[in-house]
């Protein structure tokens, strides 16, 4: 006989950030005594089966969309909008055979559109409200929140004032069904001692990926300062030596959080989820976007602007300058965050 509510947890499968983001609200599901079950595929999948092997796991593929090497990024998401309309649309009905296989109780959707149903409580997982795009802004807002208002409620990953994502997740207005629940990262900060000069987080969607990694190995592997690049591979185990850089291929998340307070100074994409990692922990850090990526071009933008964090492009990337311009920045100063009242957010599920 079941004796706990099931839920089914679900990060988009772009990158990793989605899934990395979700560690903290399974902790926490855990914690007030519900059965997490986890559907993803590819690195999240990976990377969540690592975290939590206790768990049982669903392969629930994506939408498998296709990030440009030389497109400009809003032109290839156009083109690819019949692909990606078809994919939210085959979720939506793998899904219903899910509930019904695995006598799921709830579904927490992190960004994956087609997760909405009326046989159980859904939640949708976002910080992005405001799409940046260089065209059909309207439109775009439209068929966002036309799929976000299908689900019973939609969690915003903020904080109401004191908001890190800017107009992402503060637009004019928002859906009805909208709650911020605060910034959530899997991190504590705590003191250690320093180890490395430098960390480089690799993330993110190939072929921009590898990219990102070839031109951090390339800066860092003669330089005399100690430096260490995570590939972001949950899928390997694998570690490698040049002078003074150590590479390895992926760290979980306690040995993660231990290298970020370990580094004077961190090399990454502006990913949100990131983002709410370096600024719980109160880092400084360098971002390089992921060229054609608005939502990161708008942050790191937002970011350099406030004197925070230092952005280069990556068509422009130049250690040695980013280094000394980085030293009039701030770095993330307020590492206060919120807690979140996971029990009263989980009265969502009662209702099953």
């Amino acid at each position: 006989m079941k004796t706990k509510k099931r839920i089914l947890v679900t990060p988009l499968d772009w990158g990793i950030g989605h899934a990395t983001r979700c560690i903290p609200i399974i902790n926490a599901l855990i914690s007030h005594n519900f059965e997490v079950i986890i559907a993803s595929d590819s690195r999240p999948m990976h990377l969540l089966i690592t975290e939590f092997p206790e768990l049982e796991a669903i392969r629930f593929p994506g939408y498998n969309i296709k990030y440009p090497k030389f497109l400009p990024m809003s032109l290839s998401m156009l083109l690819q909008m019949p692909k990606l309309l078809l994919g939210i649309k085959k979720e939506h009905t793998v899904l219903e055979d899910i509930i019904t296989d695995y006598k799921i109780d709830g579904v927490i959707s992190d960004n994956r559109f087609g997760l909405f149903t009326a046989k159980v409580p859904s939640v949708f997982i976002t910080h992005q409200l405001e799409i940046k795009s260089p065209y059909f802004i309207d439109e775009i807002r439209n068929l966002n929140y036309k799929y976000i208002k299908k689900f019973d409620v939609c969690w915003i990953m903020d904080d109401e004032k004191e908001n890190l994502a800017g107009s992402l997740s503060k637009p004019k207005f928002l859906p009805n069904n909208s709650l911020y629940i605060g910034v959530q990262s899997r991190f504590e900060k705590k003191y250690v001692e320093k180890k490395y000069d430098i960390l480089g987080i690799v993330s993110g969607p190939e072929p921009q990926r590898s990219i990102f990694e070839k031109g951090l190995i390339k800066a860092l592997k003669d330089r005399e300062e100690k430096s260490l690049i995570v590939l972001g591979k949950p899928e390997q185990n694998s570690s490698e030596q040049i002078g003074s850089l150590s590479i390895k291929s992926h760290l979980n998340a306690k040995d993660l959080n231990t290298a970020i307070l370990q580094s004077d100074l961190i090399i990454c994409r502006p990913g949100y989820s990131t983002i709410m990692d370096l600024s719980r922990l109160g880092k400084k850090a360098i971002f390089i976007p992921t060229p054609g990526q608005t939502e990161q071009e708008y942050l790191a933008e937002n970011f350099k602007k406030k004197g925070i964090c230092f952005a280069q492009n990556q068509s422009d990337f130049d250690l040695q300058t980013a280094i000394e311009k980085s030293n009039t920045f701030t770095g993330f100063t307020n590492s206060s965050h919120n807690k979140t009242n996971w029990g009263k957010l989980f009265l969502v599920f009662n209702g099953v």
